[in-house]
Protein backbone atom coordinates (compact mmCIF):
# COMPACT_ATOMS: atom_id res chain seq x y z
CA UNK A 1 0.00 0.00 0.00
CA UNK A 2 1.50 3.38 -0.96
CA UNK A 3 1.84 6.12 1.64
CA UNK A 4 0.40 9.52 1.53
CA UNK A 5 2.24 12.61 3.22
CA UNK A 6 0.47 15.13 1.84
CA UNK A 7 -1.20 16.05 5.24
CA UNK A 8 2.00 14.84 7.48
CA UNK A 9 4.81 15.85 5.34
CA UNK A 10 5.03 19.25 7.53
CA UNK A 11 4.40 17.64 10.65
CA UNK A 12 7.68 17.83 12.93
CA UNK A 13 9.14 14.03 13.81
CA UNK A 14 9.48 15.56 17.72
CA UNK A 15 5.75 15.68 17.61
CA UNK A 16 4.92 12.74 16.55
CA UNK A 17 7.07 11.12 18.55
CA UNK A 18 5.24 12.72 21.32
CA UNK A 19 1.89 11.39 20.22
CA UNK A 20 3.38 7.81 19.88
CA UNK A 21 5.05 8.38 23.59
CA UNK A 22 1.43 9.48 24.82
CA UNK A 23 -0.19 6.42 22.87
CA UNK A 24 1.81 4.60 25.25
CA UNK A 25 1.38 6.26 27.92
CA UNK A 26 -2.56 5.66 27.74
CA UNK A 27 -1.98 2.07 27.18
CA UNK A 28 0.09 1.75 30.57
CA UNK A 29 3.33 0.87 28.84
CA UNK A 30 6.76 2.47 30.82
CA UNK A 31 8.19 4.06 28.05
CA UNK A 32 11.45 3.29 29.16
CA UNK A 33 10.62 -0.41 29.17
CA UNK A 34 9.93 -0.75 24.72
CA UNK A 35 12.85 -0.69 22.70
CA UNK A 36 12.69 2.30 20.11
CA UNK A 37 12.65 -0.49 16.98
CA UNK A 38 9.58 -1.93 19.08
CA UNK A 39 7.80 1.18 19.01
CA UNK A 40 8.51 2.26 15.40
CA UNK A 41 6.71 -1.41 14.30
CA UNK A 42 3.88 -0.87 16.37
CA UNK A 43 3.26 2.39 15.21
CA UNK A 44 3.18 1.04 11.61
CA UNK A 45 1.26 -1.82 12.11
CA UNK A 46 -1.07 0.47 14.51
CA UNK A 47 -2.31 2.45 11.42
CA UNK A 48 -5.31 2.13 9.90
CA UNK A 49 -7.26 2.40 6.58
CA UNK A 50 -9.66 5.05 5.38
CA UNK A 51 -13.40 2.79 5.68
CA UNK A 52 -13.51 -0.32 6.78
CA UNK A 53 -14.77 -2.53 4.08
CA UNK A 54 -17.27 -4.03 5.53
CA UNK A 55 -19.20 -0.68 6.45
CA UNK A 56 -19.03 -0.09 2.32
CA UNK A 57 -20.62 -3.30 1.84
CA UNK A 58 -23.68 -2.28 4.44
CA UNK A 59 -23.99 1.07 2.40
CA UNK A 60 -24.48 -1.24 -1.12
CA UNK A 61 -26.73 -3.86 0.52
CA UNK A 62 -28.95 -0.51 1.84
CA UNK A 63 -29.10 1.37 -1.51
CA UNK A 64 -29.86 -2.59 -3.13
CA UNK A 65 -32.49 -2.88 -0.78
CA UNK A 66 -33.84 0.58 -1.09
CA UNK A 67 -33.97 0.54 -4.75
CA UNK A 68 -35.82 -3.21 -5.07
CA UNK A 69 -38.63 -2.22 -3.03
CA UNK A 70 -39.08 1.15 -5.08
CA UNK A 71 -38.18 3.54 -2.44
CA UNK A 72 -37.32 6.25 -5.31
CA UNK A 73 -40.56 6.12 -6.30
CA UNK A 74 -42.30 5.45 -2.81
CA UNK A 75 -39.75 7.83 -0.77
CA UNK A 76 -38.22 10.12 -3.65
CA UNK A 77 -37.19 12.79 -0.78
CA UNK A 78 -35.50 10.22 1.72
CA UNK A 79 -33.92 8.44 -0.95
CA UNK A 80 -32.91 11.38 -3.17
CA UNK A 81 -31.07 12.66 -0.13
CA UNK A 82 -29.77 8.91 0.79
CA UNK A 83 -28.38 7.92 -2.79
CA UNK A 84 -26.57 12.33 -3.63
CA UNK A 85 -24.86 11.81 0.25
CA UNK A 86 -23.57 8.54 -0.93
CA UNK A 87 -22.30 9.21 -4.22
CA UNK A 88 -20.00 12.65 -2.56
CA UNK A 89 -19.07 9.91 -0.13
CA UNK A 90 -17.89 7.47 -2.74
CA UNK A 91 -16.00 10.60 -4.45
CA UNK A 92 -13.99 11.79 -1.41
CA UNK A 93 -13.27 8.27 -0.62
CA UNK A 94 -11.98 7.86 -4.26
CA UNK A 95 -9.59 10.67 -3.47
CA UNK A 96 -8.78 8.66 -0.10
CA UNK A 97 -8.30 5.77 -0.51
CA UNK A 98 -5.22 5.17 -0.17
CA UNK A 99 -5.09 6.98 2.98
CA UNK A 100 -3.68 5.07 5.89
CA UNK A 101 -4.56 6.84 8.80
CA UNK A 102 -3.07 6.89 12.67
CA UNK A 103 -4.88 5.72 15.43
CA UNK A 104 -5.53 8.75 17.43
CA UNK A 105 -6.86 10.74 13.95
CA UNK A 106 -10.57 11.32 13.70
CA UNK A 107 -12.11 9.78 10.76
CA UNK A 108 -14.92 11.77 9.15
CA UNK A 109 -15.82 10.16 6.25
CA UNK A 110 -16.15 6.58 7.98
CA UNK A 111 -18.61 8.68 10.52
CA UNK A 112 -20.49 10.09 7.79
CA UNK A 113 -20.87 6.67 6.24
CA UNK A 114 -21.93 5.37 9.58
CA UNK A 115 -24.91 8.15 9.74
CA UNK A 116 -25.43 7.34 5.94
CA UNK A 117 -25.87 3.50 6.79
CA UNK A 118 -28.38 4.77 9.66
CA UNK A 119 -30.21 6.91 7.54
CA UNK A 120 -30.50 4.16 4.88
CA UNK A 121 -31.75 1.99 7.54
CA UNK A 122 -34.40 4.52 8.74
CA UNK A 123 -36.05 4.71 5.08
CA UNK A 124 -35.75 1.12 4.15
CA UNK A 125 -37.73 0.73 6.97
CA UNK A 126 -40.40 2.98 6.60
CA UNK A 127 -40.70 2.29 3.33
CA UNK A 128 -41.25 -1.28 3.97
CA UNK A 129 -43.92 -0.38 6.83
CA UNK A 130 -45.28 1.90 3.94
CA UNK A 131 -45.28 -0.94 1.42
CA UNK A 132 -46.92 -3.77 3.90
CA UNK A 133 -49.45 -1.32 4.53
CA UNK A 134 -49.92 -0.52 0.51
CA UNK A 135 -49.97 -4.34 0.06
CA UNK A 136 -53.01 -4.75 2.26
CA UNK A 137 -54.73 -1.90 0.91
CA UNK A 138 -54.81 -2.94 -2.45
CA UNK A 139 -55.17 -6.72 -1.12
CA UNK A 140 -58.14 -5.57 0.21
CA UNK A 141 -59.39 -3.38 -2.86
CA UNK A 142 -58.96 -6.10 -5.39
CA UNK A 143 -60.91 -8.86 -3.15
CA UNK A 144 -63.98 -5.93 -3.26
CA UNK A 145 -63.49 -5.62 -6.85
CA UNK A 146 -63.48 -9.20 -7.11
CA UNK A 147 -66.44 -10.02 -5.46
CA UNK A 148 -68.20 -7.31 -7.25
CA UNK A 149 -67.87 -7.91 -10.62
CA UNK A 150 -68.55 -11.64 -9.50
CA UNK A 151 -71.88 -10.50 -8.04
CA UNK A 152 -73.07 -8.61 -10.65
CA UNK A 153 -71.77 -11.16 -13.82
CA UNK A 154 -73.12 -13.74 -11.90
CA UNK A 155 -76.63 -11.88 -11.31
CA UNK A 156 -76.89 -10.61 -14.89
CA UNK A 157 -76.14 -14.48 -16.12
CA UNK A 158 -79.26 -15.75 -14.12
CA UNK A 159 -81.23 -13.17 -15.95
CA UNK A 160 -80.07 -14.82 -18.84
CA UNK A 161 -79.62 -11.09 -20.31
CA UNK A 162 -76.62 -8.99 -21.14
CA UNK A 163 -78.45 -5.52 -20.75
CA UNK A 164 -75.87 -3.37 -22.84
CA UNK A 165 -73.52 -4.79 -19.95
CA UNK A 166 -71.44 -6.94 -21.87
CA UNK A 167 -69.36 -5.30 -23.38
CA UNK A 168 -68.44 -3.28 -19.76
CA UNK A 169 -68.03 -6.27 -17.97
CA UNK A 170 -65.68 -7.45 -20.18
CA UNK A 171 -63.72 -4.24 -19.86
CA UNK A 172 -64.07 -4.22 -15.77
CA UNK A 173 -62.76 -8.24 -15.89
CA UNK A 174 -59.62 -7.01 -17.45
CA UNK A 175 -58.91 -4.10 -15.20
CA UNK A 176 -59.24 -6.79 -12.51
CA UNK A 177 -56.90 -8.71 -14.31
CA UNK A 178 -54.50 -6.07 -14.42
CA UNK A 179 -54.68 -4.84 -11.18
CA UNK A 180 -53.97 -8.73 -10.26
CA UNK A 181 -51.24 -8.74 -12.72
CA UNK A 182 -49.86 -5.44 -10.80
CA UNK A 183 -50.18 -6.76 -7.26
CA UNK A 184 -48.29 -10.11 -7.94
CA UNK A 185 -45.51 -7.82 -9.50
CA UNK A 186 -45.28 -5.69 -5.98
CA UNK A 187 -46.29 -2.59 -8.00
CA UNK A 188 -49.23 -2.21 -5.18
CA UNK A 189 -49.69 1.42 -5.96
CA UNK A 190 -50.30 0.91 -9.63
CA UNK A 191 -52.63 -1.91 -8.97
CA UNK A 192 -54.63 0.66 -6.47
CA UNK A 193 -55.01 3.07 -9.16
CA UNK A 194 -56.12 0.28 -11.66
CA UNK A 195 -58.44 -1.33 -9.44
CA UNK A 196 -59.86 2.46 -8.59
CA UNK A 197 -60.56 2.70 -12.13
CA UNK A 198 -62.55 -0.64 -12.42
CA UNK A 199 -64.69 0.51 -9.13
CA UNK A 200 -65.24 3.63 -10.82
CA UNK A 201 -66.63 1.50 -14.17
CA UNK A 202 -68.84 -0.74 -11.76
CA UNK A 203 -70.43 1.92 -10.25
CA UNK A 204 -71.60 3.13 -13.35
CA UNK A 205 -72.49 -0.37 -14.52
CA UNK A 206 -74.28 -0.17 -11.42
CA UNK A 207 -76.63 3.04 -11.66
CA UNK A 208 -77.06 1.45 -15.54
CA UNK A 209 -79.02 -1.17 -13.98
CA UNK A 210 -80.38 0.59 -11.47
CA UNK A 211 -81.82 3.01 -14.18
CA UNK A 212 -82.96 0.55 -16.83
CA UNK A 213 -84.78 -1.85 -14.20
CA UNK A 214 -85.95 0.41 -11.63
CA UNK A 215 -89.36 0.21 -12.38
CA UNK A 216 -89.47 -3.50 -11.34
CA UNK A 217 -89.09 -1.46 -8.12
CA UNK A 218 -92.14 0.60 -8.82
CA UNK A 219 -95.41 0.12 -6.61
CA UNK A 220 -97.19 1.91 -9.54
CA UNK A 221 -96.24 -0.29 -12.18
CA UNK A 222 -96.08 -3.37 -10.16
CA UNK A 223 -99.99 -2.75 -9.83
CA UNK A 224 -100.52 -1.74 -13.17
CA UNK A 225 -99.03 -5.02 -14.37
CA UNK A 226 -100.93 -7.01 -11.49
CA UNK A 227 -104.21 -5.40 -13.23
CA UNK A 228 -103.31 -6.71 -16.69
CA UNK A 229 -102.88 -10.26 -15.65
CA UNK A 230 -105.87 -9.96 -13.29
CA UNK A 231 -108.28 -8.69 -16.22
CA UNK A 232 -106.20 -10.98 -18.65
CA UNK A 233 -107.10 -14.09 -16.24
CA UNK A 234 -110.90 -12.70 -15.72
CA UNK A 235 -111.06 -12.39 -19.79
CA UNK A 236 -110.22 -16.44 -19.41
CA UNK A 237 -112.75 -17.26 -16.63
CA UNK A 238 -115.91 -15.04 -18.43
CA UNK A 239 -115.28 -16.40 -22.03
CA UNK A 240 -114.53 -20.21 -21.03
CA UNK A 241 -111.14 -19.69 -23.51
CA UNK A 242 -107.57 -20.29 -22.96
CA UNK A 243 -105.27 -16.99 -22.43
CA UNK A 244 -101.61 -16.77 -21.81
CA UNK A 245 -99.78 -14.48 -19.19
CA UNK A 246 -95.98 -14.59 -19.52
CA UNK A 247 -93.70 -12.90 -16.21
CA UNK A 248 -90.53 -11.38 -17.84
CA UNK A 249 -88.98 -11.14 -14.12
CA UNK A 250 -89.64 -14.93 -13.50
CA UNK A 251 -88.76 -16.22 -16.68
CA UNK A 252 -92.37 -18.11 -16.56
CA UNK A 253 -95.03 -18.88 -19.32
CA UNK A 254 -98.45 -19.27 -17.45
CA UNK A 255 -101.14 -20.76 -19.57
CA UNK A 256 -104.63 -20.14 -17.99
CA UNK A 257 -108.03 -22.02 -19.02
CA UNK A 258 -111.68 -20.42 -18.03
CA UNK A 259 -109.42 -18.83 -15.36
CA UNK A 260 -107.83 -21.49 -13.88
CA UNK A 261 -103.75 -21.65 -13.99
CA UNK A 262 -103.42 -24.90 -15.90
CA UNK A 263 -99.45 -24.79 -17.02
CA UNK A 264 -96.24 -22.80 -16.39
CA UNK A 265 -93.29 -22.67 -18.54
CA UNK A 266 -90.13 -21.73 -18.29
CA UNK A 267 -89.05 -19.37 -20.92
CA UNK A 268 -86.34 -17.86 -22.61
CA UNK A 269 -86.10 -13.81 -23.26
CA UNK A 270 -83.96 -11.52 -25.75
CA UNK A 271 -80.62 -10.50 -24.92
CA UNK A 272 -81.74 -8.19 -23.35
CA UNK A 273 -85.40 -9.03 -22.40
CA UNK A 274 -86.07 -7.58 -18.55
CA UNK A 275 -85.96 -4.32 -20.62
CA UNK A 276 -89.23 -2.73 -22.48
CA UNK A 277 -89.03 -3.10 -26.21
CA UNK A 278 -88.95 0.47 -28.34
CA UNK A 279 -87.19 -0.05 -31.16
CA UNK A 280 -85.73 -2.75 -33.49
CA UNK A 281 -82.80 -4.17 -32.53
CA UNK A 282 -82.92 -3.13 -28.66
CA UNK A 283 -83.01 -7.24 -27.93
CA UNK A 284 -86.11 -6.20 -25.48
CA UNK A 285 -89.01 -8.18 -24.97
CA UNK A 286 -92.31 -6.10 -25.36
CA UNK A 287 -94.61 -5.28 -22.43
CA UNK A 288 -98.04 -4.68 -23.01
CA UNK A 289 -101.37 -6.85 -24.09
CA UNK A 290 -101.63 -8.97 -27.32
CA UNK A 291 -102.90 -11.21 -29.24
CA UNK A 292 -101.85 -14.65 -31.70
CA UNK A 293 -102.86 -13.61 -35.45
CA UNK A 294 -100.74 -16.50 -36.49
CA UNK A 295 -100.39 -19.99 -35.82
CA UNK A 296 -96.92 -21.53 -37.56
CA UNK A 297 -96.17 -25.14 -37.90
CA UNK A 298 -92.63 -26.39 -39.31
CA UNK A 299 -93.17 -25.49 -43.22
CA UNK A 300 -94.00 -21.61 -41.82
CA UNK A 301 -91.15 -20.81 -39.39
CA UNK A 302 -87.82 -21.71 -39.18
CA UNK A 303 -88.74 -22.69 -35.53
CA UNK A 304 -90.72 -26.15 -34.18
CA UNK A 305 -93.94 -24.12 -33.93
CA UNK A 306 -94.42 -20.07 -33.59
CA UNK A 307 -97.46 -18.54 -32.44
CA UNK A 308 -97.35 -14.82 -34.19
CA UNK A 309 -98.27 -11.62 -31.54
CA UNK A 310 -100.08 -8.37 -32.87
CA UNK A 311 -96.56 -5.93 -32.09
CA UNK A 312 -96.78 -3.12 -32.18
CA UNK A 313 -100.01 -2.10 -31.21
CA UNK A 314 -101.16 1.05 -30.55
CA UNK A 315 -100.13 1.72 -27.32
CA UNK A 316 -96.50 0.84 -28.65
CA UNK A 317 -96.64 2.71 -31.30
CA UNK A 318 -97.98 5.33 -29.52
CA UNK A 319 -94.60 5.07 -26.70
CA UNK A 320 -92.40 4.59 -29.84
CA UNK A 321 -93.89 8.31 -31.33
CA UNK A 322 -93.58 10.02 -28.24
CA UNK A 323 -89.61 8.71 -27.51
CA UNK A 324 -88.68 9.94 -31.58
CA UNK A 325 -90.06 13.37 -30.81
CA UNK A 326 -88.35 13.53 -27.39
CA UNK A 327 -85.12 12.13 -28.98
CA UNK A 328 -84.20 9.87 -26.94
CA UNK A 329 -84.44 7.54 -29.98
CA UNK A 330 -82.84 7.84 -33.23
CA UNK A 331 -85.15 9.62 -36.13
CA UNK A 332 -84.36 7.02 -38.52
CA UNK A 333 -85.01 4.08 -35.88
CA UNK A 334 -87.12 1.43 -36.61
CA UNK A 335 -90.41 0.35 -34.27
CA UNK A 336 -89.38 -3.33 -35.52
CA UNK A 337 -92.30 -6.33 -35.36
CA UNK A 338 -92.45 -9.74 -35.88
CA UNK A 339 -92.39 -10.74 -31.95
CA UNK A 340 -93.57 -14.81 -31.73
CA UNK A 341 -93.51 -17.25 -28.64
CA UNK A 342 -91.82 -20.00 -30.61
CA UNK A 343 -89.95 -23.12 -29.50
CA UNK A 344 -86.42 -23.69 -31.34
CA UNK A 345 -85.09 -23.76 -34.26
CA UNK A 346 -82.64 -26.98 -35.71
CA UNK A 347 -79.50 -25.49 -33.88
CA UNK A 348 -81.25 -25.30 -30.84
CA UNK A 349 -80.12 -21.50 -30.28
CA UNK A 350 -80.52 -20.58 -26.63
CA UNK A 351 -81.43 -16.91 -27.33
CA UNK A 352 -84.05 -15.49 -29.11
CA UNK A 353 -83.56 -11.61 -30.04
CA UNK A 354 -86.69 -10.22 -28.26
CA UNK A 355 -89.19 -12.73 -28.89
CA UNK A 356 -90.30 -15.72 -26.16
CA UNK A 357 -88.52 -19.23 -26.45
CA UNK A 358 -89.81 -22.21 -25.17
CA UNK A 359 -88.59 -25.69 -25.75
CA UNK A 360 -90.21 -27.53 -27.90
CA UNK A 361 -92.19 -30.04 -26.18
CA UNK A 362 -93.67 -27.33 -24.25
CA UNK A 363 -94.56 -24.70 -27.26
CA UNK A 364 -95.97 -28.04 -28.89
CA UNK A 365 -98.53 -28.24 -25.92
CA UNK A 366 -99.38 -24.60 -25.61
CA UNK A 367 -99.24 -24.45 -29.67
CA UNK A 368 -102.28 -27.41 -29.12
CA UNK A 369 -104.02 -25.22 -26.39
CA UNK A 370 -104.56 -22.16 -27.96
CA UNK A 371 -106.06 -20.38 -30.41
CA UNK A 372 -106.16 -17.77 -32.89
CA UNK A 373 -107.42 -14.53 -30.87
CA UNK A 374 -106.39 -15.81 -28.04
CA UNK A 375 -104.97 -13.08 -25.40
CA UNK A 376 -101.13 -12.87 -24.49
CA UNK A 377 -100.72 -10.41 -21.95
CA UNK A 378 -96.36 -9.98 -20.97
CA UNK A 379 -95.59 -8.32 -17.83
CA UNK A 380 -92.60 -7.38 -16.14
CA UNK A 381 -93.12 -8.42 -12.42
CA UNK A 382 -96.49 -9.52 -10.31
CA UNK A 383 -94.90 -8.54 -6.85
CA UNK A 384 -92.74 -6.10 -5.99
CA UNK A 385 -90.73 -8.43 -4.12
CA UNK A 386 -89.19 -10.06 -7.18
CA UNK A 387 -85.60 -11.31 -8.29
CA UNK A 388 -84.57 -7.78 -10.04
CA UNK A 389 -85.07 -5.63 -7.26
CA UNK A 390 -83.86 -7.62 -4.57
CA UNK A 391 -80.63 -8.31 -6.76
CA UNK A 392 -80.28 -4.46 -7.22
CA UNK A 393 -80.41 -4.02 -3.52
CA UNK A 394 -77.76 -6.54 -3.13
CA UNK A 395 -75.92 -4.92 -5.52
CA UNK A 396 -76.51 -0.99 -4.16
CA UNK A 397 -75.09 -2.34 -0.58
CA UNK A 398 -72.08 -3.90 -2.13
CA UNK A 399 -71.08 -0.37 -3.57
CA UNK A 400 -72.22 1.21 -0.38
CA UNK A 401 -69.52 -1.33 1.58
CA UNK A 402 -66.89 -0.98 -1.24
Amino acid sequence: MRWRRSRRENVPSNEINMKLINFQRSSFLPVASVPISLLIWFSVISCTPTVPSDLIAAIEDIDYRLITIGAPRLAPDAYTAFAAQWAALKVRMQTDDDLIRWPWEANHIEDELRQLLAHGDTTLARVQAEQAALRRTAETAIAKLDERLSALSSQVSSWGSHLVLGKELTHTDLLLKQARLFFQQRDYARSLDITARAVETLDVQTATLTRDLQRYADARQIARWQTMARQTVEWSRIHHAPAIIVNKVDRELLLYENGKMTSSYPVRLGYNGLKAKLVQGDGATPEGRYHITAMKGERDTPFYRALLLDYPNAEDQRRFLAARRAGTIPQTASIGGHIEIHGMDSTEASQTLGCIMLNNQHIQTVFSRVTIGTPVTIVGALTKHNPVTVALTGLQQRRDAS
